[in-house]
């Protein structure tokens, strides 16, 4: 299969997924963008040394997450997201408006820790199974139980406090 036709389908199967996950795990449109791109050039060097023992859409997330992880390390994105309320406004149209509903509960999720954001992205989100995330992220099945079970008590207190889900 040639490079580029291959490259197509994963961008096709994968490319929507991605996106959404790399923006949920890094709260910027753009940084997404180019963690997704990353992640495709990064995969489409490694595919031959691409073992199977996980699924494709396994190997991508692993890829997609360590490419937000290598953003999130940058010197550039501490200093940006010190203190994002006081960041310029944007003028125009933010393309992830059509893109990403925006939800009470997608900015619950924004809120949290980067871990726990993690764990419920793969989970809810991606919907990988307990044993993949634990692949993903490097952790043991039983450590991802308790992570999961963590963040779904903190989510919930947000959306307590925010008054989500009374009638």
């Amino acid at each position: 299969m040639p490079a580029e036709s291959f490259l197509e389908r994963l961008m096709k199967e994968y490319g929507d997924m991605l996106l959404r996950m790399c923006y949920l795990y890094l709260k910027d449109y753009y940084l997404a963008q180019d963690a997704v791109q990353e992640t495709f050039l990064k995969a489409m060097k490694a595919y031959g040394s691409f073992e199977h023992k996980a699924s494709e859409k396994t190997w991508l997330t692993r890829i997609a997450v360590n490419c937000c992880k290598n953003i999130m390390r940058n010197r550039w994105f501490g200093i940006i997201r010190v203190n994002p309320e006081h960041l310029p406004e944007e003028t125009g149209a933010n393309p992830m408006d059509d893109f990403l509903e925006k939800e009470c509960i997608s900015t619950a999720i924004m809120k949290l820790n980067p871990g726990d954001r993690q764990v419920l992205v793969l989970y809810y989100y991606q919907e990988l199974s307990v044993r993949e995330i634990a692949r993903i992220i490097g952790r043991t099945e039983n450590a991802v139980i308790q992570r999961l079970n963590r963040a779904r008590g903190r989510l919930k207190k947000i959306l307590t406090e925010v008054g989500y889900g009374e009638i």
